[in-house]
Parts: C-alpha cells; sequence; structure tokens
C-alpha cells in the first residue's frame, strides 16, 4: 500500500507531507517526526549471540529482524563467516551492506570467525573475499600476540599496505579492526576507508584521517566490555589487561578529538557476538556524550551513513512521536516504520 507521511521532517526540520508511492490503498501516518531509517554501520549478523557463526539464513534473518523492529533501515555486516547474499533484496530486511569474512592472521583471532591466512596470502585473500561482500572488505588490523603478551599489529607494515592495494583494485572499500595504535596508524596512511573502532587513535592520525576522509566507526557499546577482558586476562596477560585498560579510559577523548578534527564519524554497535542486536540508539546515545552535537549524531546513525553507504533515502523512514533534536533517547522508540515503502508498524 501506499504511504503518506505527514509530520516534521528531518534533517531540514519542516513540516511536510511524503507519499512513499506503491500500488494498493493508501495509509497516512499523520503527527510526529520523520527520519530516514537508522543505520548500524558495524554490525554482525552472521555471528550468533555467544561469538559462533549462525549457522543457517534464517537464523541471519532473525538477527536482521532484531535490528529493523528497533528502526535499523539499514546495516552494514562489517565481516561474517556465514554468507548470505540471497538476503540482499529481501523486502522483509534492512538494506545490506556486506563484508565477506574477516582476513585475519593465522591462529591469533576468534575461532571459525575469520579467515585465517599467512602473510604471503593477504593480498590474495583480500581479492577472495571482496568478490565475497557486496562492496567492503574487512581486515584485522590487530589483536593480541600471546607470545609478547600484548596487543600487536596481525602482519607487518608492508602486507598492511598491500591489503588495502588490493582491496581498491578489486573494486571495493576497505575497513579494519584497529585497537592499537601502530596498525592503525599503518593502514591510514596507506589509504584505507574506514577505521572500525580506533581506540589507539593519536592526534596526528586523527589528523591524517581528517585529511584523508577516512571514516572512524568507534563502536563505544563495544569498547565498554574492555574492562572485563582485561579482567579475564590480568592472570595471564598483565601487559595486555593494562593496555586494554588504558586504551577504555581514553577512548570518549579519542572519539572527541576526531569529532572535533572533522573525521567522518558513523555509529555502529558492533552488534553480533556479545553485543545484542537492535541498539544503535544507544551507540548514538553515547556518541552524544563522547562531544558530539545532536545534529551530528543523528547524521551519523541516519541520512549521512545512508549517504557514505549508497543507500537511499526516500523509501525507509523511522517516525518518534516527539522530537529526537530534543532527546535522543527517543530513538530507542519509533512509533512507526516503513521500509522499502512498506508500513511495518
Amino acid at each position: 500500500m501506499a504511504v503518506r507521511l505527514r509530520g516534521v521532517v528531518l534533517p531540514e526540520g519542516e513540516m511536510r507531507e511524503i507519499l512513499v508511492d506503491a500500488p494498493g490503498p493508501e495509509v497516512v501516518v499523520a503527527g510526529g517526526f520523520i527520519l530516514p531509517g537508522l543505520v548500524d554501520a558495524h554490525c554482525h549478523i552472521g555471528i550468533a549471540p555467544g561469538g559462533a557463526p549462525v549457522t543457517s539464513l534464517e537464523q541471519a534473518r532473525e538477527l536482521a529482524i532484531v535490528d529493523r523492529d528497533a528502526g535499523v533501515l539499514a546495516i552494514r555486516d562489517a565481516g561474517s563467516p556465514f554468507p548470505y547474499p540471497s538476503l540482499d533484496d529481501d523486502p522483509e530486511l534492512p538494506r545490506l551492506a556486506r563484508a565477506g569474512r574477516h582476513v585475519a592472521p593465522q591462529r591469533r583471532y576468534l575461532p571459525e570467525i575469520g579467515q585465517e591466512v599467512p602473510p604471503s596470502e593477504v593480498a590474495a585473500e583480500v581479492t577472495r573475499q571482496a568478490k565475497a561482500g557486496n562492496g567492503w572488505v574487512k581486515l584485522v588490523g590487530d589483536w593480541i600476540d600471546r607470545d609478547r603478551g600484548d596487543l600487536s599489529p596481525a602482519w607487518e607494515d608492508d602486507i598492511l599496505t598491500a591489503a588495502v592495494q588490493a582491496a581498491h583494485a578489486a573494486g571495493v572499500r576497505m575497513t579494519a579492526h584497529c585497537f592499537e595504535e601502530h596498525s592503525i596508524a599503518t593502514l591510514v596512511r596507506a589509504g584505507i576507508d574506514c577505521v572500525e573502532h580506533g581506540t589507539g587513535l593519536s592526534l596526528d592520525v586523527i589528523d591524517e584521517m581528517a585529511r584523508r576522509g577516512t571514516a572512524l566507526v568507534p563502536t563505544m557499546i563495544n569498547i565498554e566490555t574492555f574492562g572485563h577482558i582485561a579482567d579475564r586476562a590480568e592472570g595471564k596477560f598483565p601487559k595486555y589487561a593494562s593496555h586494554m585498560r588504558h586504551l577504555q579510559a581514553g577512548f570518549p577523548a579519542v572519539v572527541r578529538a576526531a569529532y572535533e578534527a572533522g573525521v567522518p564519524i558513523y555509529a555502529g554497535s558492533d552488534a553480533g557476538g556479545g553485543i545484542d542486536h537492535g541498539l544503535v540508539a544507544q551507540e548514538m546515545l553515547r556518541l552524544h556524550a563522547a562531544g558530539m552535537s545532536t545534529m551530528d549524531v543523528l547524521r551519523a546513525g541516519s541520512w549521512g551513513a545512508r549517504e557514505w553507504l549508497g543507500f537511499p533515502t526516500g523509501a525507509d523512514f523511522t517516525v518518534y512521536d516527539t522530537d529526537p533534536r530534543d532527546d535522543l533517547r527517543v530513538l530507542q522508540s519509533p512509533s512507526h516504520i516503513i521500509l522499502r515503502g512498506r508500513l511495518l508498524s
């Protein structure tokens, strides 16, 4: 059915009417505040709660529906061990931007999640994973090195640089999991398109990201788990535990510095595994607490993220009873959801 929306349309803030045309009778949604559908720019519908790969398309669909019902109408899956290209055009699901499997170092990453390869095969694996996704490749830039007892880059600088070049040669954008300091600096200077997490960002690398237009998806909800990770690691890896606590404590200031420098920032929850789905509105609240303005937070989780990922804005809307510009907590309770021109609630 056709949907006629009447309300205050954001970001313009103007009272107007939107007709989302479709065959069938017309339904009118009157009143409220209308926002282009929310975006979770770092999500994993291919990873089940607990951290194992999903085992079926239906399981992946169920996780995506949790996000959809929270108002998330577009997702970037930042690495999936389970392939699900058949869901790309599912009319019931959020629009999907996908990476293939995480390209990861051998015996140093989460079991069963990444495609683990030796240094000599990283660039070739990036090329293979470019075909598995629909526009993105995900690299594991660093992880704990148990021999060193601390975070360490996944590979040497020349391998990281060659990985970025391979992704671009394959015609896709590359992002990378980055916690520690050196891997982020190397990948940004190599021309990577996005940094996930970014806890180890220094001011000079932030300035380089701003100059290049490199995006940051901070996943602040995920970073709040660092204390628990450190507590578990303390006995065997005290240096790593201390490093993780230090990164967590300084992260709000890192996000604020990136924002003030003009780095493009987008909202991503890192749902999948240890983070529940449907929490991108809570991530947006954390971005606001870190220093981003209300309108820039809305942009980071709605129209700006949609533009960055290449998703349309004319058929997906979340409607709220009260103005999210006055209180971002409103984002947790959409009153109506219109996905691909269809009124779902």
